[in-house]
Order: structure tokens, then C-alpha cells, then sequence
């Protein structure tokens, strides 16, 4: 709506709970220009010395975390920061002295590769912020260039004090004060998903005094003082004042418009620069998520100190053992290890200097023992979890369709916690339930209409095993009959023919019906939008639940069709006519919606001339606001928003009221000064006095809407219980939807013992009528005390039966149940029972009860939620998943992983879960199985050696070992291993279990896997030496050397580690057998070539594989024989362990090696160890529904 000539200045701060207009500056702003109010901004004067000298950020905004001059240092600094990684750059440093028992070049190079392998994808990863940064610090924007002309320059070019143009649908580039828009009275609509998530637009307004700046050449000869607050983190304050033509005027939130919001159905406004670049709000919110780390890779840092330990204690014994037999090495002129040369030697083998030589032969044995370490660990994983991420996000079966959303792994670190999730914690609205709110019911004058069935009903009927309300049987809802037109109207699923097509004025209270349908079209803040083509008008409206009323409404003969900053215009079915009216309500004042409030008014002028109050609000606030003569439908209404709550809906009341003239004249006094205040409790004030002018209201009726559960959600919830997760709801709901909704998705079930800890006691009662918050506050902890203990006390009573409980709590109890010295006892309430579900619960509590749970039983937790309000859950619990639905995107930038619907959780978990669990854990205990084998036969060598520092192996073989033979197996078995298909473990559910108890990754398997190492060792070493010496080795006699025996013996690790691996492996690909047998084939290979090189670069290596092994039949017998000697423990322990003691894996294995998966009494024999007598979902309903029958069976039996 573009302005022509001069426009009429409105003022909105007489509707709108915000000031605007010519307010003074008064007491509430005498702290502009001390501590943390010293911003002082000069709009429109680029070239004033005060500028010039102000050191303000300017608009370049950076998320990279390095830069082209930090790279280096601050990622090598990064890198050297792992204890393993900084352990080798000091064996690195040290292999340059003469202590080096190998070259120094081979101990570096190994280094180099892992570290500049974790350099490149830390400097992708961040190159691909710094696109990012690219794209939008060159975004364009009109700047005010002098002469009322604007023109186009990019953002990060924007200074303090600019004045810029932003048109429709583009985002703000700096936060902004708000000078004039398209709009007569300067308003506009700002959308800010970017900023908190919510798709809800927000209203802004400019000062009256700037209002009249509406063209280019306006701004001229604009000049204006701005003082206001630092730059500081919270989005929804702002204190400050604008000096304009020698006049103060206070500023507030209104008035600003933050960087990354979006300017919605404005055509344009002007601006200045308040904050740019990292002063913005957005910005300074930008904090790091929290570091999480799995306790996978908390384990496996524990090995790593304790392979360090078991380094350092053999070479310190090895230092001993050497310092002793060097001190006793020359006696008497006769040498007893004569080829060292002690009468002739350095001080590494002088016996004269024994200690000396003990502690160069510690430094030594460490450089030589750093082989225990896997140097190529860390990298590896890396490796693997970004590969097992891009599995997820391309998996299709977690990819929705409708919204065209793939599931998203934001980080890959937590890829195995996936897989020992203990207790998930969920949201409710729009992670359980759609939040596609549908108009079902309502219940006007006392009487009930709306015949629709609800989802939460059907459950109930087929819990009590009655038929369905209305006569309707077998799940068919009444409305199934409904033509496609009503059936395709979204958030509208109303039907009864009593007030349909405007049947509502043949009704008894006709009147009634009219004030709360034109109710429901008035008070709101949706904006309507309508389309040029069609002609159709859509709603942009805060919540799906209000969108849901409007239509209704409309639907109902009440069409809102359009907003003014002053009225609100209807086309109205008029009674009296038959047709359509044009009816237009003044709009005087708006009330808004706030959590504390739960409720919201507009005040508005009838074409009569009347003023009607007109509220909307939850039943715990709304009924005890009703005036004497307003009660007549209390009883029947209350009755119904109760049955409304059973049926799993979302209830509001509504109600009215007339005001005279004087008394809204009084209101909007006192209305206009709390909204002129600019003091902290400004809020407050405004509360106040609304709440004054809000009573003696008269009841017109309730709404009940319902948010259907997501397709799948019973389903996924009775596999995810079958796999031993507990689930927690924690929901903002009332007590009775949030126990309806737990009955449909099968949380819930008939018989289940109920827990219920709340404060609603006639005594509790009584005392918050009085009024008295220590009395209250006393009273509701010992209340609340009581009800855990007796709960604690029933649980205890019903040890050892297979009764279920469920435990729900309100927000009130809770709230005193998580202080310090009750949450514990809570804790412990909650865990002996099968269900918890947390009503009317707050952002903040919800982030508490995940705390209490993480820290509570130390397991892995997992928190879902779809809105802003589960940020806070999300971030604290071990995993955080986001749905990305109707709430924004806030909840899925905070997660750690984004799904598009909750039953995308069961794959998520049951398969990708289990396997990223399997192969973390497995590769893990294979990395440090291949160096145990690989170093203990050095040592052995070594201690073979007299503990001289003699390497087994050539410089390079030692160097390559790592990194060239044996690591790309272990990638391999990372990424495609699977001990059991995706299909299996759906079908049978407990196979989860085994990460929960973390059966894979135990000391006990940890350990077994480096005693394997040790044995592999042992008999590598041992057989190679012994049949290698002292025979003759080739034909001519001549015997097996160091080069010989070192080439050997390194043969038959490389086929022994790698044969470990095709025989740990589950599931072969054909990447695995290349890998696998490439890597044993790279290394003869890599011996040939090596080997070709002169002398003085392969040393001990020259022809050593043409000339000495290949033509010795002994060399092809002994690797054969060793590398079946060696796996042998192995291969008996798994097919012992597999035929007599199989695992819960290797059970399903069984089943589906023997064709047995589709042998229904087989696979039913196998699964039922996943169900237990107090899980939940529908399964477990119906196996306590067949032990009672089985029970009272029995029972009848014995009576007989």
C-alpha cells in the first residue's frame, strides 16, 4: 500500500501493546550514556569527525574458525592437542638425534600424512563457511549516497549510521532502526525464522516523528543523534533514545529490525545502522553449540593412556634389563656381547656408563614401542563418520516426501551414541503430533457441536472395548462422509449440520452463536493474504491453533478478509437477509498472547458505536475472569472442555464483555503510560493493567482443535520400547490431553498402574486463594515430597509382579521435584516406572528433567522436538534430534541430527544406530588388535636382541604399516559392515540392547581383542624365528639374516591382520575384498619395488624379496603355516562361542543362515526376549492382555 501525497498519520501505539509517537524522555531512560548505554550512532553524517574517530565493527561477517594467516598454527595447534598425535611429533623431533633406532625421515612422513589428512578436511569443511560468508557479506542493499539518492552496494560495505532501503522478501543486512515504510503510520511485517525459529510474522513501527519520510529525496537533508544500549546478546530488548529536530524520543524492540530477519508484505522501508557486522544481536548469539564427545571415543581415549602405560613400562623394564647386562658386559676383558663392542663403544653401550646407557635406551625403546600406538586412529574414524553420515542423509527411507525433507546429520561425531540411546525424551506438539491443528469441536451456550471423531477417541474405545461415540463402529468417523471440498479445507475438519451453511440461526441462542463465530474472526493477529489469481485468501497467522479459528470462522459464515493498522473487516452472514454483510470493527487496542498471561483480547468499536472487550485464553485463567452474569454456561462448558481434553484436543475458552466509554478511557490511560515506559518491568506494568480491564466477562463457549498424531508414531513407539528404550513425553499440554495422546500412541494402557504427582488438593487450593507464596511454596513441597515417597513405596510393594507403572507430573510438582534434595528420589520414581509423561512443562524444565536423566543413570540420552522451545532440551541432552516441521528451524540448527517426521526414529536408531555402533566399536578393537600384534612382535625382537634397539623391520616397513597396509581394511569394515540387515533389525528389536549395555565395546571385549594381539604376536614371532634359525635358509646354504627374518615375519603380519579382518567381517562387499587382499598384494608389491632401489635408500630391503624370498620354498610354507597358527585361537573362540554361547546377533545370524526367517513360531520363540513385562507400546498391551487371560485361566482351573 504505497503512499500518495501526503499520508495520514496513524497511531498504532493505541491498538498494539508498543509505544510509538511523541512520548518524552522521562526517568526511565536517565541511564542512556552510562555503563553499558554508550552507543552513540550519528545517522546520516559519514563524514563527521565523531564518526571517523568512532571504532565501531564494521558489516564483514566471519563464521570460519580459521583464516588464511591462522590456518597453520591454530590447526596444527589443534591437531597437537591429542595426546597420541602430540606423542608422535616428539618421536618425530627425537628421530633426528642419534637415540633414532630408524631414519628420521621414515618416522616423519607417517606424521605428515595423518596430520595433513585431518588438515585438508578441517580447511574444506571451513572453506565451505567461508563460501558462505562470501555470498552473503556480497549481498546488495540501497545505501543512502548523499543528494536523497540511493544506490546499490553490498553488505559487508554498510557503516554505523547509514541509511539504507530494504524492499520486500529481502533480509535486513545490519540491525536497523526503523525510520518510515510503505505503510501511512509506517508499520511493517518482519519475519524471523533465521533468528528464533518462529514462521509467525512480527509487527514494527517506526516513530511518528520519521513516519513522514516516505521517497528517496526525503532523506536529503536527514540528520538525526541516536544514544543507545551496547551490543549484547538479547533479541527482544532494546533501550535507547533518537534526538530528531532538537526533541528526544525514546526507542524500544519495536523500532528495530534485526540483521537476518526478512521484511514480509512491506513493499519497502528506510533504516539506519544501529549494530553491524559482529555487534548485531544475530550475531552475538551465534555462540558454539556444546561440545559433545560419544562415550565410544571417551573409551578410547582411556585405551590410548592405557597402551601409553603399558609403552612405558616396558621400556622402562626393557631400560633396566639393558643397563643391568650393559654394566656387566665387560668383565675382566671379556666381552659377553662382543659384537656391540663395549671396550670400544659410545655411551649407548659403554658399561663404564650403565645408567647413562639405561636411560638413551628408554628414550630409544620409546620411539621403537610408539608402533603400540595407532597413528592412524583418529583420522580413520573421522573418515568412517563422515561416510556413515552421507549414508544417513541419503537414506530414502528417512527421506519425506511431502515436505521434500531428507534426513540430515548436522554432526558425525555422535554417529555411534545412536546406538546406545538408554532413555529418549520427547517433545509432543509437532514432534509426536503433526501441529496441523484441525477445527473439530466446539461448545457454544452450553451445548456441544462437532461430530468429528477423534484419533485419541478410537484408542479409547478400543481401550474400554465399547463402540465408538455416535454409533459409529470399527474406527469410521462420522465425517467420512463429508464431500472432498470440506475434507480438503486444512485446519478444518468441523462437521454439524445444526450450525453448517448457516443453519446456527434456527438454534435456541442464536445470539450466542453469532458473538463467538464473529469473536473467533476478530480477535487475532493473522494477516490475510489474497491471491491475485484466485481471488483465495490465505492466513499468515502466529500459531497453526490460531490459523485453525480464522478458517473456522470463515467456514462459518464470518470471513475476515481484511487488516488495517485501526480496523478489522468481515463479511458476516446476516441473519435477518440470508446474505453476506460487510461489517468493519474499529481496533482499538490489542492484548497480546504470553505464557504467563495464557490468554488474549483485542478491544475494538462495533459500526454501532459499542465497545466490546474480546478475549480468548487457556480454561485455568479464563473462568475465574468470568463476571457473575457471564456464568450461565459454566457448568455445561466445563463439562465439555473436559471431555474435549479426554478426546486428546486442545482447548480454549471465550468470552466478552461491553465497556462504556469512561472506563476505556480510563484503561487506555493507564495502557499508554505502561507502554510508554522503557523501564525493565515494563511488561510487567502492561500485564497489570490489562489484567484490570479483563474480568466480569461473560462466557460465550470453548474451541477444541485437534493435532492428529504423526502417521507411524504407535508403531515406532512399541519398536523402540521392544528395543528396551524408555521414552519420557515432557509437554506444555494439559494433564488429561497429554494422558489421551499417551493412550493413542500406546504409551499408555488399560491397566497400567498411574502415578499421578499433582498440586490440585482442596489444601494447596486454599492456600493459593490466600495468597500467601510461603505458605504456597511449603506446602507444595511437602505435598509433592509425599506423593514420590508413596509412589516410591507402590513400586516397591510390586517388586518382582509384572505390573506396569506410569508416572505423570504436572509443572507445578515439578518444579519443586527438581530441587537439589528431592530430584533424586524423583529420579529414581521415575526410572522404576515404564512411562513418564511431564505436562505443562517449561523450555526450562524440559532442559532440567534431561539433565537429571543424563547425569541420573550415566547412560546415552536422546532429546526430540521440533520448536524453539526444545532448544534447550536438545543442546543438554547426549544426542539432539530435531524434527524440521511446522515450528521453524530453530529446534533443527540446534540438533545434532534433523529427521522430517518421529517415526523416522526407529530406522534412525534400530539400524543406522546399531550399525554405526557395531562398526566404531569394531573397528576400534581391530585398530588396536593390529598394533598390539604388530609392536609386541618388535619387542620381542628387541628383548631377542638383548634389548639392544635393534628394529625388526626395515625403517620403512615400520613407517607404512599404519598407514598403507592395514588402514584401508579398517575403513572399509567402518563404513559397509553389517553384522545383520536392515530388515532384522527392525524384526527383531532387542538386537539394540547390545549397544545400550555396550556389550561391543566392553573391557572385557577390549581386552580380549589386545590378548588376541598378544597371542598373534607370540606366535608369529616365535615360530618365524625358530623355523627360520639356525637352518640354512636357500639352497646354497647361506642362513636367514635380520633382512630375512624381518621380511618374513612382516609377511606374516600383514596376511595374519588382514586375514583377522575376513574373518571378524560380517558382510562382504566387493570394496572389502579389494581392500582386504589389495592390501596384502600392495605390500608384495611395495617389497618389489622398494627392494629395486639402490642400496643406500632400501638398506636392509635391496632384493631382498627377488633374490632371498621368492625362490625359498621355506619362505611360502613358513607364511602359511605361522598365519594358520595365528588365527586359530580366534577361529576356535567364534565358532565355540557362535555354536554354544551366540550372542543376540549371532542368533539372528543363525535364523537367517538356516532359512528360518520367515518360520513364524521360531522368530516368535527368539523375540520374546525383547518384550518385558513393563515396556510399553501396543505389542506389550497385547501380551499383559493374554497373561491376565492366561491368569484367570489358570485360576478358574484351580477353583474347579
Amino acid at each position: 500500500m504505497k503512499r500518495t501525497g501526503r499520508r495520514k498519520k496513524l497511531q498504532l501505539s493505541k491498538i498494539y501493546s508498543f509505544r510509538c509517537g511523541r512520548a518524552s524522555v522521562k526517568d526511565d531512560h536517565s541511564h542512556i550514556g552510562g555503563p553499558g548505554f554508550s552507543r552513540v550512532v550519528y545517522c546520516n553524517e559519514p563524514d563527521n569527525f565523531d564518526v571517523l574517530i568512532q571504532n565501531y565493527a564494521d558489516n564483514y561477517v566471519r563464521s570460519t574458525k580459521y583464516t588464511a594467516a591462522t590456518f597453520l598454527p591454530k590447526s596444527l595447534f589443534e591437531q597437537f592437542r591429542r595426546v597420541a598425535n602430540f606423542f608422535f611429533l616428539v618421536t618425530g623431533i627425537l628421530s633426528f638425534t642419534p637415540l633414532a633406532p630408524y631414519s628420521a625421515v621414515s618416522a616423519i612422513l607417517p606424521l605428515i600424512i595423518v596430520i595433513g589428512a585431518t588438515m585438508v578436511k578441517e580447511g574444506t569443511e571451513d572453506w565451505r563457511r567461508k563460501q558462505q560468508d562470501i555470498e552473503m557479506n556480497n549481498r546488495k542493499v540501497q545505501v543512502h549516497c548523499g543528494d536523497g539518492t540511493f544506490e546499490h552496494t553490498e553488505w559487508k560495505n554498510l557503516r554505523v549510521g547509514d541509511l539504507v532501503k530494504v524492499e520486500k522478501d529481502e533480509f535486513f543486512p545490519a540491525d536497523l532502526l526503523l525510520l518510515s515504510s510503505s505503510y501511512e503510520d509506517s508499520i511493517c511485517y518482519v519475519e524471523t525464522m533465521n533468528l528464533d525459529g518462529e514462521t509467525n510474522l512480527k509487527l514494527k513501527q517506526a516513530l511518528e516523528v520519521t513516519s513522514h519520510f516516505n521517497d528517496d529525496s526525503d532523506f536529503r537533508n536527514f540528520k538525526a543523534l541516536v544514544k543507545c544500549e551496547d551490543p549484547n546478546a538479547n533479541l527482544y530488548t532494546f533501550v535507547g533514545s533518537m534526538e530528531f529536530e532538537q526533541q528526544q524520543h525514546p526507542l524500544n524492540p519495536q523500532q528495530l529490525l534485526l540483521r537476518d530477519s526478512k521484511l514480509r508484505n512491506t513493499d519497502y522501508i528506510y533504516g539506519a545502522v544501529i549494530f553491524t557486522g559482529h555487534d548485531t544481536k544475530v550475531v552475538q548469539n551465534s555462540t558454539d553449540p556444546p561440545s559433545k564427545r560419544s562415550k565410544v571415543e571417551k573409551k578410547m581415549d582411556k585405551i590410548i593412556y592405557f597402551l601409553f602405560f603399558i609403552l612405558f613400562l616396558m621400556a622402562f623394564v626393557g631400560s633396566i634389563y639393558f643397563g643391568i647386562t650393559t654394566k656387566a658386559d665387560l668383565k675382566n676383558g671379556i666381552m659377553k656381547r662382543w659384537y656391540l663392542r663395549p671396550d670400544d663403544s659410545s655411551v649407548f653401550f659403554d658399561p663404564k656408563r650403565a645408567p647413562a646407557a639405561a636411560i638413551y635406551h628408554f628414550l630409544t625403546a620409546l620411539m621403537l614401542y610408539s608402533f603400540f600406538i595407532p597413528i592412524s586412529l583418529y583420522v580413520s574414524i573421522e573418515i568412517v563418520k563422515v561416510l556413515q553420515s552421507i549414508f544417513i542423509n541419503q537414506d530414502i527411507n528417512m527421506y519425506y516426501e511431502e515436505n521434500d525433507k531428507p534426513a540430515h546429520a548436522w554432526t558425525s561425531n555422535l554417529n555411534e551414541e545412536l546406538g546406545q540411546v538408554d532413555t529418549i525424551l520427547s517433545d509432543k506438539t509437532g514432534t509426536l503430533t503433526c501441529n496441523s491443528m484441525e477445527f473439530i469441536k466446539c461448545s457454544v451456550a452450553g451445548t456441544a457441536y462437532g461430530h468429528g471423531i477423534t484419533e485419541v477417541e478410537k484408542a479409547m474405545a478400543k481401550r474400554k472395548g465399547s463402540p465408538l461415540p455416535n454409533g459409529i463402529e470399527n474406527g469410521n468417523n462420522y465425517d467420512s462422509d463429508i464431500g472432498e471440498k470440506k475434507l480438503s479445507i486444512k485446519g478444518f475438519n468441523f462437521e454439524d449440520e445444526r450450525i453448517m451453511s448457516g443453519s446456527w440461526v434456527k438454534e435456541p441462542h442464536s445470539d450466542v452463536i453469532q458473538k463467538f463465530f464473529r469473536l473467533l474472526a476478530i480477535c487475532h493477529t493473522a494477516i490475510p493474504e489474497v491471491d491475485e489469481n484466485s481471488g483465495h485468501i490465505t492466513y499468515e497467522a502466529e500459531s497453526p491453533d490460531e490459523a485453525a479459528f480464522v478458517i473456522a470462522a470463515r467456514e462459518l459464515g464470518f470471513e475476515f478478509y481484511n487488516r488495517t493498522q485501526t480496523s478489522v473487516s468481515l463479511y458476516e452472514f446476516d441473519p435477518v437477509s440470508g446474505n453476506k454483510v460487510e461489517r468493519v470493527y474499529k481496533l482499538l487496542n490489542v492484548l497480546e498472547f504470553n505464557s504467563t498471561r495464557k490468554r488474549m483480547s483485542v478491544i475494538v468499536k462495533s459500526e454501532e458505536g459499542k465497545i466490546l472487550l474480546l478475549s480468548k485464553g487457556a480454561d485455568s485463567v479464563m473462568f475465574e475472569r468470568l463476571g457473575k452474569s457471564g456464568r450461565e454456561f459454566e457448568e455445561e462448558t466445563r463439562e465439555h472442555v473436559n471431555e474435549y481434553a479426554d478426546a486428546g484436543l486442545r482447548t480454549l475458552i471465550l468470552a466478552y464483555r461491553e465497556l462504556d466509554e469512561e472506563e476505556y478511557k480510563k484503561f487506555n490511560a493507564e495502557f499508554t503510560v505502561a507502554k510508554n515506559s522503557v523501564s525493565a518491568d515494563r511488561e510487567a506494568l502492561i500485564d497489570e493493567v490489562a489484567e484490570k480491564i479483563e474480568k466480569d466477562l461473560i462466557l460465550l463457549g470453548a474451541t477444541a482443535v485437534e493435532d492428529k498424531l504423526q502417521n507411524g508414531v504407535p508403531e515406532c513407539i512399541d519398536k523402540l520400547a521392544q528395543a528396551g528404550i524408555k521414552i519420557w513425553v515432557l509437554t506444555g499440554d494439559k494433564m488429561e490431553t497429554a494422558i489421551n495422546i499417551g493412550f493413542a500412541c500406546s504409551l499408555l494402557r488399560q491397566g497400567m498402574k498411574q502415578i499421578i504427582i499433582t498440586l490440585d488438593s482442596p489444601e494447596i487450593m486454599a492456600l493459593e486463594k490466600a495468597g500467601e507464596k510461603h505458605a504456597i511454596a511449603k506446602a507444595s513441597k511437602e505435598s509433592v515430597l509425599q506423593q514420590i515417597s508413596t509412589g516410591n513405596a507402590e513400586l516397591t510393594a510390586s517388586s518382582g509382579s509384572t505390573e506396569a507403572f506410569a508416572l505423570i507430573i504436572d509443572g507445578k510438582s515439578l518444579a519443586y521435584a527438581l530441587e537439589d534434595d528431592i530430584k533424586h528420589m524423583f529420579f529414581a520414581l521415575a526410572v522404576g516406572c515404564a512411562s513418564v509423561i511431564c505436562c505443562r512443562s517449561t523450555p526450562k524444565q524440559k532442559a532440567l528433567v534431561t539433565r537429571l536423566v543424563k547425569e541420573g543413570n550415566g547412560k546415552t540420552t536422546l532429546a526430540i522436538g521440533d520448536g524453539a522451545n526444545d532448544v534447550g532440551m536438545l543442546q543438554e541432552a547426549d544426542i539432539g534430534i530435531g524434527i524440521s516441521g511446522v515450528e521453524g528451524m530453530q529446534a533443527v540448527m540446534s540438533s545434532d541430527v534433523a529427521i522430517a517426521q518421529f517415526r523416522f526414529l526407529e530406522r534412525l536408531l534400530l539400524v543406522h544406530g546399531h550399525w554405526c555402533y557395531r562398526r566404531i566399536s569394531s573397528m576400534v578393537c581391530y585398530f588396536f588388535y593390529k598394533n598390539i600384534t604388530f609392536g609386541i612382535t618388535i619387542f620381542l625382537f628387541e628383548a631377542y636382541a638383548s634389548f639392544s634397539a635393534q628394529p625388526a623391520y626395515n625403517d620403512w616397513f615400520l613407517s607404512l604399516y599404519n598407514v598403507f597396509f592395514t588402514s584401508l581394511p579398517v575403513i572399509a569394515l567402518g563404513v559397509f559392515d553389517q553384522d545383520v540387515s536392515a530388515r532384522f533389525c527392525l524384526k527383531f528389536p532387542l538386537l539394540y540392547q547390545e549397544g545400550v549395555q555396550n556389550v561391543l565395546f566392553s573391557w572385557r571385549r577390549i581386552l580380549g581383542w589386545i590378548f588376541n594381539g598378544l597371542c598373534t604376536a607370540i606366535i608369529i614371532f616365535y615360530l618365524c624365528v625358530k623355523a627360520l634359525n639356525p637352518e640354512s635358509f636357500t639352497r646354497n646354504g647361506k642362513v636367514a639374516g635380520l633382512e630375512i627374518v624381518g621380511a618374513t615375519m612382516y609377511t606374516c603380519v600383514v596376511w595374519v591382520v588382514n586375514c583377522q579382518m575376513a574373518l571378524a567381517i560380517s558382510y562382504f562387499t566387493l570394496i572389502q575384498h579389494i581392500v582386504i587382499w589389495g592390501g596384502i598384494a600392495l605390500w608384495y608389491l611395495f617389497l618389489l619395488i622398494y627392494g629395486a632401489m639402490p642400496p643406500s635408500y632400501s638398506t636392509t630391503a635391496y632384493k631382498v624379496f627377488v633374490e632371498c624370498l621368492v625362490p625359498a620354498p621355506s619362505f611360502w610354507v613358513i607364511t602359511l603355516m605361522v598365519v594358520m597358527a595365528a588365527l586359530i585361537p580366534y577361529f576356535s573362540y567364534k565358532a565355540i562361542q557362535m555354536r554354544f554361547f551366540p550372542m543376540y546377533h549371532g542368533m539372528i545370524q543363525w535364523i537367517r543362515h538356516e532359512g528360518r526367517s520367515d518360520d513364524p513360531e521360531f522368530c516368535r520363540t527368539v523375540r520374546q526376549r525383547s518384550i518385558r513385562p513393563i515396556t510399553v507400546g501396543y505389542t506389550a498391551r497385547v501380551v499383559a492382555k493374554n497373561s491376565k487371560a492366561k491368569d484367570r485361566r489358570h485360576t478358574n482351573n484351580h477353583h474347579r
